[in-house]
């Protein structure tokens, strides 16, 4: 089979690479020259475990290619992935599809034979019915059918998302489009992956509505987490007792600073204003939202606690900037949130992370860039765990209090032991646990 995925970002490169894995000839399409230059070269434009060698093996093997030229690289693919990115409109939260759309007008120019275009971007309900409208229009004699095959990839773990996923969902009305996909997935089939084939509309739906369902799993523990501080309570065997009920389940009940990251902000987002459009306010998702975006911008007061309630001149030592472990994402981070508002209290920062630091100098300004954990941590007067990179879980203890002018932790992904941490002598606060007292 000959595939085409239009995009290089994050899932266009992924997936194409995956596709290629499973022995599909994929060739991957970018407007951006150099990022292309670079994918011929070996150079990777994110940072996902895995991916450069995914790359570099089947680019040898010939699988895998890519261009900036759509027009040849659509001719004779039996399907074309649209995977470009779908940001939020500034302003009004709205999934931006110019992007989509441009590409399904360059695709409908290209077509020649019949072809499945598959709408692999997350895009709200009734995109699909659009883009085949724009096809039709543009190529009114051009034998298609326009597919929903949204992607369930989380960053840092992405390629054993797509090799071996929970489900892969499909939407589509056409048997002749179902028998391309089914072709198609066929490796996931033959390891009893469950593929899903729902309507157009229920596929966009089911995207919006597993990232909203997981945000406000996640926003849920968080206020829990905040309730525990202020009855004594763990919030770490609230979130076991809880999540051993098979119904709710374990995971994403992991307190935090908020939520981050490419999808859950923008797929939220994009959910409430669909639902008000549709007449149907989607409330809890709302609520969702604005607790997400008052959280991160709270964290900073857990610092400001940790140093006798002021950080004015104080040097504070950052521990990961990225939304997550694993990623150089930095969109919508919540360091992001706690460094400028730490700034703006007067502390002087220095921060660290193992991958994100090039990502996060396009965003923050002012900071001392540190060239690895310990750096950051000279003099300071407290550190804030940020992202939970590996790299930060087993600190050299000692040599951190000896470092620190201060001997103070602010943990915000509970990484550590609050009572090992208060042996340790060290002023410790985390997210919804009990501190024992000193002695």
């Amino acid at each position: 089979m000959r595939v085409t995925m239009i995009g290089t970002g994050y899932v266009g490169l992924v997936s194409g690479a995956c596709f290629s894995e499973f022995g599909v000839n994929v060739t991957c399409v970018d407007k951006d020259v150099s990022k292309i230059e670079k994918l011929k070269q070996g150079v990777m434009p994110i940072y996902e475990p895995g991916l450069e060698k995914l790359v570099e093996d089947n680019v040898k093997d010939g699988r895998l290619s890519f261009t900036t030229e759509l027009g040849p690289a659509v001719k004779g693919a039996d399907a074309v992935f649209i995977a470009v990115g779908t940001p939020s409109r500034r302003g009004d939260g709205y999934a931006d599809l110019s992007y989509v759309y441009a590409a399904a007008e360059e695709i409908a120019q290209a077509l020649d034979g019949y072809t499945v275009i598959v709408d692999k971007s997350t895009v709200p309900v009734g995109t699909g019915r659009e883009v085949e409208t724009i096809i039709r229009k543009t190529n009114p004699k051009a034998d298609f059918d326009v597919v929903s095959n949204p992607e369930f990839l989380r960053e840092g773990s992405a390629i054993n998302d797509f090799m071996r996923p929970d489900r892969v969902v499909i939407g589509t009305e056409s048997e002749r489009a179902r028998e391309v996909m089914r072709r198609l997935y066929r490796p996931l089939h033959l390891i009893e992956t469950p593929i899903l084939f729902t309507g157009r509309e229920t596929a966009e739906l089911t995207k919006y509505a597993a990232n909203a369902f997981l945000a406000v799993k996640i926003t849920f523990i968080n206020e829990i987490a905040d309730l525990c501080e202020k009855v004594g309570a763990d919030v770490h065997d609230v979130s076991k007792g809880i999540g051993l009920d098979g119904r709710i389940g374990k995971k994403f009940l992991h307190p935090g600073p908020g939520y981050g990251g490419s999808c859950f902000p923008k797929d939220t987002l994009a959910l409430v204003r669909t639902a008000k459009d549709a007449g149907a306010p989607a409330r809890i998702v709302e609520t969702v939202v604005d607790i997400n975006d008052k959280r991160k911008k709270r964290m900073a007061d857990k610092v400001v606690d940790v140093c006798g309630g002021s950080v004015k001149g104080k040097k504070i030592a950052i521990l990961g900037l990225t939304f997550k472990p694993n990623t150089d994402d930095m969109r919508d981070a919540p360091s992001l949130e706690i460094v400028p508002a730490l700034q703006a209290a007067g502390a002087n920062l220095s921060v660290f992370d193992p991958e994100g630091m090039e990502e996060a100098k396009k965003m923050l300004s002012g900071v001392e860039w540190c060239e690895n954990v310990y750096d950051t941590m000279k003099d300071a007067d407290a550190m804030v765990l940020v992202t939970e990179w590996n790299e930060f879980r087993s600190l050299d203890l000692p040599r951190v209090k000896k470092l620190m002018k201060t001997p103070a932790m602010v943990d915000l992904r509970n990484v550590y032991s609050p009572a090992e941490m208060v042996a340790s002598g060290f002023n410790y606060i985390g997210v919804g646990r009990p501190v024992p007292k000193k002695g």
